[in-house]
């Protein structure tokens, strides 16, 4: 009988840049947290997507008060991608995403009305090959994610619940998988009566690997955007019952290497000044998130060394220590994170 596969170690510390060898790779990165601000760094990243384009993103649970700001992606649709599609898949848990029919009227309660949005395992699944993998031969995702020739992760980077922080990997790892088959692959060891039985590195791992196949799909036509804004320590998939936000917001970060932009979030958390950080690192650290990135590493997704470029001063290179000496502690809302009935248009005009 073959041997199961051992899981890294190690997914509860974190790395220091100095640390890290390698090639390296570029980040761009901006500190303005507006529709204009994603649109000016969807531009540094965006010639490589071409033909039919699919954007993965997170579009939550109904009344999510932490999504991406609906308004921030039409605008981005309207203005560089008229005919892109949103592209999402049910969820392994039951609830109001669970069904196709279900996860309708969510969309539809959050406001994502304004393109098509393809729910992509609602025809059924795909297996997309896992090359040097080390628990998955293959991944299941949704059967029309193949239907699209580029794909732009546009991540929420935020906290999550078991995953430690949710970047583009877990957008892709989890998001592309279907919600029977592939995100069961990921979470439940087979023959366990609890569906959440894998966690901690061995999670990461699969997690890692999952997102590995979505990215060999559609290389080189791929490419990433992390919003860096309401930072909960859970997932979005949590909805209006996520943890508040006490993370201080901090820019916007794209690339053309999952692994770089990931790292590179994380890095900006470490760094941020008078332990505005701390909650999402203890977060990250409990679950042993970080070997997402280790593991991504290993399986030559990408580098974690990376030339962090600001856009807001003359694409000028900074340290990430740079990048956020100015972020103050604490947390404000802003007017996309009125909730209940954030998305009433009776009541709140976007």
């Amino acid at each position: 009988m073959k041997n199961k596969p051992t899981a890294g170690k190690g997914g509860n510390r974190y790395v220091p840049y100095a640390e890290r060898s390698g090639d390296s790779s570029v980040v761009f990165f901006t500190r303005d947290l507006s529709e204009a601000g994603l649109q000016k760094i969807y531009d540094r990243v965006s010639a490589v997507l071409t033909g039919k384009v699919a954007i993965k993103l997170h579009t939550g649970e109904p009344e999510g008060p932490n999504i991406i700001p609906r308004p921030w992606v039409r605008g981005l649709i309207q203005s560089r991608l008229p005919d892109a599609v949103i592209v999402e898949t049910n969820t392994y848990y039951e609830g109001d995403r669970y069904t196709t029919e279900d996860h309708r009227r969510t969309l539809e309660v959050n406001g994502w009305t304004f393109c098509p949005v393809d729910i992509t395992d609602s025809e059924g699944v795909a297996a997309l090959p896992v090359i040097g993998g080390k628990w998955f031969k293959e991944m299941h995702v949704g059967k029309s994610l193949l239907d699209y020739d580029s794909l732009l992760v546009l991540t929420h980077f935020k906290g999550h619940m078991m995953g430690g922080f949710g970047g583009s990997n877990k957008n892709i790892g989890i998001g592309c998988a279907d919600g029977r088959i592939g995100k069961a692959e990921i979470h439940t060891a087979v023959g366990s009566d609890d569906q959440w039985s894998i966690a901690e590195e061995e999670l990461m791992e699969r997690i890692s690997e999952s997102s590995k196949a979505t990215v060999d799909h559609f290389a080189p036509h791929i490419c990433y955007i992390n919003t860096m804004r309401n930072m909960s320590t859970d997932c979005d998939c949590m909805g209006p019952a996520a943890a508040p936000v006490v993370t201080p917001d901090i820019g916007i970060l794209a690339s053309l290497d999952i692994l770089a932009v990931d790292n590179a979030c994380m890095d900006l958390i470490y760094e941020l000044p008078d332990g505005g950080g701390r909650a999402m690192i203890e977060r990250v650290e409990s679950r042993h998130g970080l070997r997402q990135l280790s593991y991504m590493k290993e399986l030559g997704m990408g580098n974690d060394r990376y030339t962090l470029i600001d856009i807001d001063n003359g694409d000028r290179p900074i340290s990430a220590a740079e990048a956020v000496k100015d972020v103050r502690p604490g947390w404000r809302p802003d007017r996309y994170n009125t909730f209940p009935g954030r998305n009433d248009l009776k009541r709140i005009k976007l």
